[in-house]
């Protein structure tokens, strides 16, 4: 009876997380459904359920996120199916678990199998992974096409309190687009907007340890363990900042993300090009808000990711605006972030003893946990450095197919030589503002706007009327092979049957 009532102490939390969290798909865009193939060799072929021609290819893919927390990162081995232990052992490790929020996915694909699948529009206000499976749940506004969507689906949402994030409202906006004659000739071809009050992550920082003491875990680090004890908490709440402020990261302005595909116009050609564009927008960040030490990050510019394909390698792009970041603590400013300054570290320490009475909590920066400047003869243990980074762009080119991924800010807590802990993973937390995906591709010389016209070979026939004989297409199911000999067969054991029963005496006459 007691292991049950401890399973069901256990399960309950775990089952109000999980709802919690999996109110919408994972930050990934939604991959096109695949061809699906026969389990049995010996079954037809699969037929294609929209035989009409498609213009293209014409793929576009937009995705944006307002955050993306990652719990112990490069914490667990990847797993990748096909590859030995010591293939997978090369590979770089994946975080415990990770949460995105905020999504905003816009995707089109002319060569969809599914006419469903040619447009998506998806706004969401969670998406999780954990140890790097990312499970796709339901929860969110979305607008698929074909068939077309005159207007947008637009909705809100108040997602429940849960122990990893406090969510603000939440309201989204997806228009997904799709002519059956004209095909990806509309405007937009899909479009999400995600927008959010408020965010606040990370109230506790889970690889380090939960007790004041460091006797047991820190075993020779006399001078860890003498600092660590006079802190006001543990370690695992960053000796009391984050019980002071709540949270390490806030951000209390109205963001946004959008995501939008469709065709533009190129000078110098007829056809058209696939654009994709993501766009973050921010007002500030917060790390340790109301506290003496805030750090307070403003966004000077916001972020842009478009990928544009016109058909010719030459001509197609990416091309990326990079924010501005202006870093202030007190009044003071730290430093700008951009393009030419992509990196800022701020030190975590821990004073020594020996000066007298100071506050107890550690220092940020150039500040003591009461708001004051550090005296010119403090002794301090830094334990970690918050890393501010931004303008990570990476680009993929394929011929005319171009794509890339770009971040706003990324946040770590990196541990440094100090915090001598076992078992501590490269870095303490990771939080990543503005995460946006781009990719574009477009046939050559563009995408002609004309009315789609079946062809005569993939022409769908019109249906047969009602008892007539299965026509040619049949021939690509089952039915087809089965029809036929089914009815020979029961066409002779009804002969067997009437021959038997009138070669067989009638007893009641006799």
């Amino acid at each position: 009876m007691r292991a049950r009532r401890l399973s069901i102490a256990v399960a309950l939390p775990t089952v109000a997380l999980l709802s919690a969290l999996c109110a919408a798909p994972a930050l990934a865009a939604p991959p096109t459904t695949p061809v699906p193939t026969p389990v049995d060799p010996n079954q037809p072929p699969f037929t294609n359920p929209n035989p009409i021609p498609q213009p293209g290819p014409v793929v576009g893919d937009a995705g944006a996120g307002l955050g993306l927390i990652r719990v112990l990162p490069g914490s667990v081995q990847t797993d990748a199916p096909g590859l030995t232990d010591e293939q997978e052992k090369q590979l770089p490790k994946q975080s415990a678990g990770e949460l995105g929020v905020g999504l905003a996915i816009a995707q089109a694909n002319s060569h969809a199998v599914y006419a469903h699948d040619r447009a998506i529009a998806e706004s969401s206000p969670f998406g999780f992974a954990l140890g790097g499976r990312a499970p796709r749940v339901p929860g969110a506004l979305a607008q698929t096409a074909v068939p077309d969507n005159a207007k947008p689906t637009v909705g809100g949402l108040t997602p429940p309190a849960n122990p990893l994030i406090t969510l603000g409202l939440l309201e989204g906006s997806v228009h997904a687009r799709w002519d059956d004659k004209l095909g990806p000739c509309v405007e937009p071809i899909a479009d999400a907007r995600t927008s959010l009050a408020s965010l606040s992550a990370i109230t506790m920082i889970p690889s380090l340890p939960k007790v004041a003491d460091l006797t047991s875990t820190a075993p020779g680090r006399t001078d860890l363990i003498e600092a660590a004890k006079q802190l006001a908490a543990p370690l695992s709440q960053l000796g009391g900042l984050l019980s002071t402020s709540g949270s390490l990261v806030r951000l209390p302005e109205t963001m946004s993300a959008q995501s939008t595909v469709r065709l533009v116009d190129v000078p110098g050609q007829s056809g058209k090009a696939v654009s994709s564009v993501s766009t973050v927008q921010l007002a500030s960040v917060q790390l340790l808000a109301g506290t003496p030490q805030e750090i307070r990050i403003d966004v000077v510019s916001k972020p842009t990711l478009a990928a544009l394909s016109t058909g010719d390698p030459k001509t197609s792009k990416v091309t990326y605006t990079a924010p501005v970041l202006r870093v202030s603590q007190g009044g003071k400013t730290l430093g700008t972030l951009d393009a030419a300054n992509p990196r800022l570290d701020v030190p975590v320490g821990i004073p020594l003893p020996g000066l007298g009475d100071l506050p107890k909590l550690p220092i940020i920066g150039g500040l003591l946990g009461n708001g004051a400047a550090l005296p010119a003869n403090l002794r301090k243990l830094d334990i970690g450095v918050l890393r501010l980074q931004v303008g990570q762009l990476n680009e993929k080119r394929d011929g005319s197919s171009v794509g890339a991924v770009a971040r706003l800010m990324d946040l770590q807590l990196l541990p440094t030589d100090a915090l001598a802990l076992p078992g501590l993973p490269a870095a303490l937390a990771q939080v990543a503002f503005g995460e946006q995906v781009a990719r574009a591709a477009a046939p050559a010389g563009g995408v002609v706007c004309k009315a789609i016209t079946p062809t005569s070979p993939q022409a769908v026939a019109p249906p047969q009327p009602q008892g007539s004989p299965p026509g040619p297409e049949l021939a690509y199911t089952n039915a087809a092979y089965q029809t036929v000999p089914l009815f020979w067969v029961g066409t002779v054991l009804l002969l067997v049957g009437v021959i038997m029963v009138s070669a067989l005496p009638d007893r009641r006459r006799a």
